[in-house]
């Protein structure tokens, strides 16, 4: 996983800005967030690609004439009613979707937390403090 680092330049331009102990936790804070946020991008994009092969599955079940499939339970496969593994699948499906609609919830609201600190840390630091990414 990759690391960033959000830290105040040298005060070159003649900034007289001290940094408080309130300001040094805004500025943990928004890291630890920034770090969450790429987290949550990628299990987002993992629900995403899981929900796409489940949607996969089910369309491979509709053009199968066979009345009892394989189907994978862990690193096993057994031979499954058609209709239980559609069952299953769309359950799975749901499962993922509630996941997935929890993710990009808790995304929303980092970025809006993040937003938040960047205008107040901004606001006091001005050019002296970079919280973008390269």
């Amino acid at each position: 996983m990759m690391r960033r680092q959000w830290h105040l330049q040298k005060a070159e331009r003649g900034s007289d800005s001290e940094v408080t102990w309130e300001d040094q936790q805004n500025i943990n804070k928004f890291g630890r967030l920034n770090n969450r946020f790429h987290e949550l991008e990628d299990e987002i994009k993992i629900c995403k690609e899981t929900n796409e092969n489940f949607e996969d599955a089910s369309n491979e079940l509709i053009l199968t004439d066979e009345e009892v499939v394989r189907f994978q339970i862990g690193e096993v496969f057994a031979h499954v009613p058609k209709e239980e593994v559609e069952s299953r699948i769309e359950k799975m499906k749901e499962t993922t979707d509630r996941n997935l609609e929890k993710l990009e919830q808790e995304k929303e609201m980092i970025l809006a937390q993040m937003a938040e600190l960047k205008k107040i840390l901004y606001g006091k630091f001005k050019d002296s403090i970079n919280l973008e990414e390269d």
